[in-house]
């Protein structure tokens, strides 16, 4: 199993819209290598969905239950879409701010490359988002 953070702008698609409609197409990626980590996603990878622009935080969790295909409303052939459904609201939502503040995190692509829509995470860095939404102290180690 991988993990990942997929970002949403809670105006377009919030996290209450995902829970409502349950399962539902990631569509609208239009950058080239958050595509290419659309194409890496594998059935039952598990996503944390983060609202952007103005919430900026984690709020959530998805799983990917349908793998790439071609995203229907790109003209161009050129992206694609995966499915993925709502599994469980975070305990508390993790903010940008304080996934900077964590030095163990200080690496991770939302910290360097904070336009890119759909990254990677390693297991360790999925483990310790969670740890924060659970600690409401949210340690800055």
């Amino acid at each position: 199993m991988k993990y990942w953070l997929i970002k949403s702008e809670p105006d377009a698609w919030s996290w209450s819209s995902q829970v409502k409609e349950g399962s539902s197409m990631w569509d609208g990626v239009r950058n080239y290598q958050a595509r290419n980590n659309l194409k890496k996603m594998k059935k039952n990878d598990l996503c944390f969905f983060y609202h952007s622009v103005t919430e900026r935080s984690i709020i959530g969790i998805v799983k990917v239950v349908k793998e790439y295909y071609p995203d229907p409303t790109d003209k161009t052939g050129r992206f694609v879409v995966v499915d993925v459904k709502a599994i469980k609201k975070l305990q508390n939502p993790v903010s940008l701010d304080q996934i900077k503040k964590n030095n163990k995190l200080k690496d991770i692509a939302l910290v360097k490359q904070s336009r890119l829509s759909v990254m990677p995470l390693a297991k360790k860095e999925w483990n310790e988002i969670i740890n924060m939404s659970l600690n409401s102290s949210n340690s800055n180690d």
